[in-house]
């Protein structure tokens, strides 16, 4: 009877792809097959677990065969992303006219970066305040224990990391293990190999313009050759988001939630206000938010449901350069950038909120300026180096709790809930590296708002 039932829901998923694929012969829009994809997902994986529950063999078999959609959606995209970051920022420099640039457009990135994951951290803060969250106790579990005796274990291992330690990992010692994607901060050091390369071509443009050239032909040609990969990827994304949401709601903990439900309410209210605050950076340089999250909706939304930055990267790109108007080199500074160094969700927003908590517990004045201060400091600081441990937000907590010298167990309290912020801290994530792009490009005039302002000017697998 349960192979029955897997193979009826199997055959109920197929039926589901089925539609979009029907969608999309018809050529109906991107966006709109994308926002089909979420909500069918929601309401598919909701039924799952209201049907048979999450411990269900019929569910877990089910989703077994269902993560090949999803995990290899997003395994096509991570493949994706060392190629399109090389070639990408190698080719923003073959087409610059002004090296000179390539500072500013630095400068500006990683300013708005970590200037945001500072105020994300004091927005984390003040949830913990408003929810009256300090000091608060969890409920503790088998899984939890378990949890916090890993988070114990992983606590060794970023101790000892000083900030030159975490800036040297940046550097990379042997390109093509980065290529490979061998380390954590594998994507920084692409960056700056492929820098350095655009640089070294503008040298040999000024002294041997033919030998130049010939690089040029053969960079721009892998950039379309990647780019038409990125084409066909992003034809699966309506039903890697659909299989990906399934997943997320046929197998969340709805009895943890209840449990924790004031803690993940404080979250999203704080994340929707790093959103308003993005809006607000936006504004400044007279970009239409809403304008920029419509059309952002497709990059955002797959974030949500793969909770991978770095698998959203290619869509990141292609969302700032082909609808926001953000020019190449910019947009590939800040995407690159946005994965590894000041995520204002997973390094801002939650080390704070779960310091804060736990401040009390050690004694501490949370509503003490200097701890605040102090905190914001540690916050913005580690975001800068939370690539060279990798993790995510579980080792940004471990490294501004163990530098506060707070209590770490929390991280591991709330593991039951940790799937469903982290969909929408990996939004944020995302959000605030393409705010960082059209900011940057905005402020160096190099924004295209013809582009921008075209509502026809939206990221899709057609081109």
């Amino acid at each position: 009877m349960t192979n029955l039932l897997t193979v009826i829901v199997l055959l109920l998923f197929a039926a589901v792809l089925y539609v979009f694929y029907h969608m999309q012969k018809i050529h109906a829009k991107f966006s709109t097959r994308v926002f089909t994809g979420l909500f069918a997902g929601i309401l598919f994986g909701g039924l799952l677990q209201l049907i048979f529950g999450t411990e269900s063999t019929v569910v877990e078999q089910s989703l077994d065969w269902i993560s090949i959609v999803g995990d290899g959606y997003v395994s096509f995209l991570q493949m994706l992303i060392m190629p399109l970051v090389f070639v990408s920022i190698v080719s923003a420099f073959t087409r610059m006219k002004e090296s000179s640039k390539i500072g500013k457009i630095s400068f500006s990135v990683l300013a708005t970066l970590l200037g945001t994951v500072a105020i994300a951290a004091l927005i984390g803060i003040s949830m913990v305040m408003l929810f009256n969250l300090d000091g608060a106790q969890f409920t503790q579990g088998a899984e939890e224990s378990s949890r916090i005796a890993e988070i114990t274990e992983q606590q060794s291992e970023v101790q000892n990391l000083s900030i030159p330690e975490q800036i040297l990992s940046f550097i990379p010692v042997n390109v093509f293990a980065d290529l490979a994607g061998s380390r954590d901060t594998s994507t920084i050091g692409v960056v700056i190999f492929s820098a350095f390369v655009g640089i070294a071509y503008l040298g040999v443009k000024r002294k041997q313009p033919e030998k130049a050239e010939i690089f040029n032909r053969i960079i721009e040609s892998l950039y379309s050759i990647v780019m038409r990969i990125v084409t066909l990827v992003l034809r699966l994304t309506p039903f890697g988001v659909f299989a990906l949401m399934t997943n997320v709601l046929a197998t969340s903990d709805f009895g943890a939630i209840v449990n924790l439900g004031t803690f993940i309410i404080a979250s999203y209210v704080g994340l929707i206000i790093v959103l308003l605050v993005h809006s607000l950076l936006l504004a400044s340089v007279r970009v239409n938010p809403l304008t920029y999250f419509k059309k952002s909706f497709p990059a955002l939304s797959f974030a949500f449901t793969s909770r991978s930055s770095a698998g959203a990267l290619p869509m990141n790109l292609e969302t700032q350069t082909k609808a926001l108007g953000v020019e190449d080199a910019t947009a590939n500074f800040a995407g690159s950038f946005g994965i590894s160094i000041g995520q204002n969700g997973c390094a801002g927003l939650y080390p704070a909120m779960l310091a804060t908590i736990v401040a009390p517990t050690a004694g501490v004045d949370i509503f003490d300026w200097r701890f605040i201060l102090m905190l914001i400091l540690v916050v913005t600081i580690s975001s800068f180096g939370v690539a060279g441990v990798g993790g995510g937000a579980t080792f940004a907590s471990l490294i501004v709790l163990s530098s506060m010298n707070l209590p770490v167990a929390i991280v591991g309290l709330v593991i039951s809930v940790e799937p469903l912020i982290d969909m929408a801290r990996t939004l944020v994530n995302v959000s605030d590296s393409m705010v960082a792009g059209v900011v940057t490009s905005a402020r160096l005039h190099d924004l295209d708002r013809d582009t921008l302002n075209d509502p026809n000017k939206v990221i899709s697998e057609n081109e």
